[in-house]
């Protein structure tokens, strides 16, 4: 691949703030690229690979505005500042955490994490938001607070929420009740989510006159939904064909917010995710925004970082064990 060279001057700029204390933020960008980066003064000179450089490039612009913005420039925010430009999220300031996205009945909801900004901000600006992230990034959370705020403010006069009924370990059959009763521990979040955010005999008229509807995916096959916000959660368990059938029924003034996780699938073996397949055909399509949330992004108990970590490193273990096999 061509490599190229770029000669970038920050004048004026506090230089040992921006590198760094030991030149630690330079540091993680010499360990997530493979560029070399040479500091002279108030000059940096990136070298490489010519997609990694105009990358690089990027990031360290994006560091100078936060540095400028906020006054100062943390690891944390390098380390966030290189996800959202890899990913082609925003980079988040201070201020952005005092948006407020709903008020609800007994508080405000605002973001609370810079990937809980980029969401926000993602599925303001488009029709359709994919929201992929590990357990307790706020991912439901958040679609549901952005969706009940479009319709309080008459963006939308109805919100239609659904769920895969996909089985986790366990099989519906075996389950005690009709059909509705078995499938309502799979919506119950949905309807805990919306129950936090508005009062409970007002929760009650939206359901009844269906202005608000909580349905298996199943439910949405051969429906157009106009003015409508829909949101489709646990999308990781939909099929190929499942996600194209839920992305076909936005009708006129409708938008949507899709989330999932892509590391719990609970598909058989052979099936391939929608969530996942939907990352390679829609990502350059105009209108449809993908955000990417990781642990970092985590609101729950604070094991819950832990956790993920845990499995993460089991994961990858295995990951190079099964490499070394086969080599």
């Amino acid at each position: 691949m061509p490599e190229s060279l770029r000669r970038l001057s920050f004048d004026g700029t506090d230089m040992l703030s921006l590198l760094g204390m030991n030149d630690a933020n330079i540091k993680i960008l010499e360990n997530r690229f493979s560029t070399t980066i040479t500091v002279r003064g108030e000059n940096v000179v990136i070298k490489g690979v010519e997609e990694e450089v105009g990358v690089v490039e990027k990031i360290f612009k994006e560091m100078v505005y936060v540095l400028n913005t906020n006054g100062r420039l943390k690891e944390d925010d390098v380390r966030t500042i290189v996800e959202l430009t890899m990913h082609g999220g925003e980079v988040v300031s201070e201020k952005d955490f005092d948006d407020i996205i709903l008020y609800t009945k007994n508080d405000v909801i605002k973001a609370k994490t810079p990937g809980q900004v980029n969401f926000y901000k993602t599925a303001l600006k488009n029709d359709i938001c994919f929201a992929i992230g590990p357990a307790g990034t706020g991912k439901t959370y958040m679609a549901v607070a952005i969706a009940v705020s479009a319709m309080k403010k008459g963006v939308v006069n109805r919100i239609v929420l659904a769920r895969p009924a996909v089985e986790a370990g366990e099989s519906l059959g075996f389950l005690p009740g009709d059909f509705r009763e078995k499938i309502d521990p799979y919506l119950r979040p949905l309807y805990d989510a919306l129950d936090d955010m508005m009062p409970s005999e007002k929760l009650k008229g939206y359901i009844e006159k269906r202005a608000v509807e909580i349905v298996p995916l199943a439910y949405m096959r051969g429906r157009t939904l106009n003015n409508a916000f829909v949101i489709l959660d646990e999308a990781q368990n939909t099929t190929d064909m499942q996600m194209k059938m839920f992305l076909t029924r936005l009708g006129v003034n409708s938008k949507a917010i899709i989330t999932g996780d892509i590391t719990q699938i609970d598909l058989p073996a052979k099936q391939v995710s929608g969530l996942v397949k939907a990352q390679e055909i829609l990502k350059n399509i105009k209108g449809v925004g993908f955000v990417y949330m990781d642990k970092r992004d985590v609101v729950r108990h604070k094991l819950v970082k832990d956790i993920i970590d845990a499995y993460e490193n089991v994961y990858k273990t295995n990951s190079h064990e099964k490499k070394g096999e086969g080599s």
